[in-house]
């Protein structure tokens, strides 16, 4: 396999290594690449994924069940095939008086998208600059930003509550959106990736043919990001779909989907298998955004890594 080929696809590292394996009259054969896996390879993938289904399996058999069958098997699950009282724990959650699920789910679609297409872009402007960019105080910025990821999220919450008081933005989704538009996290993935993947006679071809540099990300930096977007825009849609902590701050009236749960509980008594209906559906909406994205992930990722 020559040299060339392994940095178009695994980087100039890749071919570092191969070309001293090569001179050491080990080279890497081209047949590896198209070896099938083995049967250890799939049995610890089988495992690993029994082991991520498994809550929300367990999930869905609680909430088949009554709270006295979900009593009385501590220690194991209630029954392991679901039946018609999973449906009637859903019709019940969504004929509630007391919210709108369909509202708390509008929320947090809207909360979810905005913030992931906000992280995304912000995020790819920011790593393009302390990537490609030559400007004085660059990296000082740079470590200034990732320094922040050492900073618990929780130190800011009481700062953060009066801004948003002052703002008037309190039991709005703006107090979820407007806080989370940008992160230290993308940054720093983004500038990593873009360092490697976006090549610097890009960008000074761009320049050289007039394009401005607003121009030069859009058209360049932006289509070259790409793989690394896509997988940064699904971690940023889960990581805000599921957040709880900062919407039960800030929201009164209104509801995202993690806050439903809560609302499941009674005053004085608690319908565990209702309770356990609504976790799985609110956790039912990301299991289908990762089958329908998983693919589209994939296949982005091993198109972006081939360069040029």
């Amino acid at each position: 396999m020559s040299s060339s080929f392994i940095e178009n696809t695994a980087g100039r590292s890749a071919a570092r290594y191969a070309k001293r394996r090569a001179a050491r009259g080990r080279p890497i054969a081209a047949h590896g690449a198209s070896r099938r896996p083995g049967w250890f390879t799939y049995g610890a993938l089988t495992v690993v994924f029994v082991l991520s289904i498994f809550p929300l399996y367990a999930a869905a058999m609680y909430g088949s069940s009554t709270t006295t069958e979900i009593t009385r098997s501590v220690g194991s699950l209630p029954r392991w095939l679901p039946t018609l009282r999973l449906l009637a724990n859903f019709g019940t959650i969504f004929s509630s008086d007391q919210f709108s699920v369909w509202l708390a789910f509008a929320n947090s679609l809207l909360v979810a998208l905005t913030v992931s297409v906000s992280v995304v872009f912000f995020s790819t402007l920011a790593g393009f600059s302390f990537s490609k960019l030559r400007f004085r105080g660059r990296r000082g910025l740079y470590v200034a930003v990732i320094a922040t990821m050492v900073i618990p999220a929780q130190v800011g919450t009481i700062p953060l509550f009066v801004m948003m008081n002052d703002f008037g933005w309190m039991d709005s989704v703006a107090a979820l959106i407007v806080p989370g538009l940008v992160g230290a996290f993308g940054v720093f993935w983004m500038t990593q990736y873009l360092e490697e993947a976006l090549p610097y006679e890009l960008v000074e071809a761009a320049r050289v043919d007039g394009a401005s540099m607003i121009r030069t990300f859009w058209s360049i930096a932006l289509p070259a990001a790409r793989p690394a977007a896509a997988t940064l825009a699904l971690f940023t849609f889960i990581g805000s779909w599921n957040s709880f902590f900062w919407p039960s701050v800030v929201l009164r009236s209104q509801l995202t989907m993690p806050l439903v749960v809560p609302q499941l509980k009674g005053v004085y008594t608690s319908d565990t298998g209702l309770v356990m209906a609504g976790v799985f559906l609110v956790a039912s909406p990301l299991l289908i955004v990762l089958i329908a994205a998983g693919k589209q992930l994939v296949s982005g990722v091993m198109a972006g890594a081939v360069k040029g």
